[in-house]
């Protein structure tokens, strides 16, 4: 016998086992899916087995303990942060996203205004729906990549830190959701849950509160499977030791009135200001006054601090300790062209999903994770359904670098938004909150 020679892992489970037990609709145990966890990360289980384990998984669901385990085996896969010599309490908030969804832009700054930590790790776009850092990127100077020390020292300054999340966090699931990214598993809400689940607790706050979002332009269309994710949500932070809490809102039509990057930061702004679209203003309160009471300030007069500078100081003081510029000018485009409307009449359809490809093929997102965006590119509307429109009057304006993007552009937009009569049924999904889950 050598006893140079290394000697072999002796492996505790076999993964085919494993694979046949999911797909017969077995329910794997907390050491099963320990070791799954660990050998796919490891590398000894491969792609091809653990995209079978994962299609089983879609198939036939898994039970609440096995979701469990899943979202601690990941999260047991990388680094945790903690935040308990912060000396204030922690509160973040993540959304599935949509069209038009740049809450996080005037939310965190608004929450942590009120002297509450606020660690929001975002990521960027990818097809049509738009990245937090994307956005922010639009400000001249301001930098998503921070040094650990950058981190707790902004929380501890600012209160608020919108950043990228380091690559030791939850790695088991960063290279999951590539796999299931292509291989048609990505709807699967155990593997949604989870995946969200396992970043957001290894994150380290305290309280998080979920914007479930369904309808045309989000993950979800299906508002029944949209409220399944999020009580799956729920239970797993609860399970974790996290106050977390959900709304259920709509995304069938944009929100807001901007589209893109630059943008939306300038209606952020406007929000910040006491200003901007209804819908914004209405969803980045309810979702303040959540993660605020999550953390025991239940009577934060949160429309106040937009309403009386408060929230923007915020916002600046986020801004600047990013190296970004507050008062800098926002990238403007090259070209633009403006769609008018071809009668009188009433605005009964404005479809999130296509507006959101559409701003996506005029630069504003990427179709793959290397691709640049053009953070001038992207859509302003100019009326949402239910408001009266005249003929000739502008609808929306689209932005691009190069002209060459509104043919295709328009094309996606085609049988997206109608004009009807006064009186005609208008297709909006409904209420902006449609539900709480706690």
């Amino acid at each position: 016998m050598n006893n140079s020679a290394e000697a072999k892992q002796v492996e505790r489970f076999d993964v085919v086992d494993l694979i046949h037990a999911k797909r017969d609709k077995g329910v794997l145990s907390t050491d099963q899916i320990n070791w799954l966890v660990d050998a796919y990360t490891r590398g000894y289980v491969g792609d091809e087995q653990m995209a079978a384990m994962t299609m089983a998984i879609f198939i036939n669901g898994m039970e609440r303990e096995e979701i469990r385990d899943l979202t601690l085996a990941m999260i047991a896969s990388g680094e945790t942060l903690s935040f308990e010599g912060l000396g204030k309490p922690t509160t973040d908030k993540h959304s599935t996203g949509g069209v038009g969804d740049k809450i996080t832009l005037p939310l965190a700054p608004l929450v942590a205004s009120f002297g509450v930590a606020v660690p929001q790790l975002s990521g960027r776009g990818l097809g049509h729906t738009g990245g937090t850092l994307d956005k922010l990127e639009s400000i001249p100077g301001w930098r998503a990549d921070l040094t650990n020390e950058e981190f707790y020292a902004q929380l501890r300054g600012v209160g608020g830190v919108i950043c990228a999340a380091g690559s030791g966090l939850a790695p088991a699931d960063k290279k999951l959701y590539a796999l299931r990214d292509i291989t048609g598993t990505v709807e699967a809400i155990p593997l949604i849950a989870s995946s969200i689940m396992s970043k957001k607790i290894a994150e380290g706050t305290s309280a998080l509160v979920l914007d479930v979002k369904f309808g045309s332009g989000a993950f979800m269309k299906d508002a029944d499977r949209s409220r399944e994710l999020a009580e799956t949500m729920v239970r797993l932070g609860k399970d974790a030791g996290v106050k977390t809490v959900a709304l259920l809102t709509n995304m069938n039509v944009p929100l807001g009135l901007a589209i893109g990057n630059a943008n939306e930061v300038r209606e952020s702004v406007e929000v910040l200001a006491g200003g901007g679209p209804a819908d914004v203003r209405e969803l980045t309160i309810a979702l303040a006054r959540e993660m605020l009471a999550q953390v025991g300030h239940e009577d934060a007069d949160v429309e106040a601090a937009l309403d009386n500078g408060q929230a923007m100081d915020a916002w600046r003081g986020m801004i600047s300790a990013q190296g970004g510029d507050p008062d800098a000018a926002l990238p403007q485009p090259k070209e633009s062209h403006v769609v008018t409307a071809d009668r009188d009449g009433v605005l009964v359809e404005q479809e999130a999903l296509p507006f959101g490809i559409a701003a996506w093929r005029l630069g504003a997102g990427r179709a793959r994770k290397q691709d640049p965006v053009q953070h001038a590119a992207g859509i302003d509307l100019h009326a949402k359904p239910g408001d009266t429109v005249r003929k000739g009057e502008p609808l929306f304006t689209m932005h691009a670098d190069e002209p060459a993007r509104f043919e295709r552009a328009l094309e996606s937009l085609e049988g997206a938004y109608r004009i009807g009569d006064e009186g005609d049924t208008v297709h909006d999904g409904g209420p902006l909150i449609a539900g709480r889950i706690d």
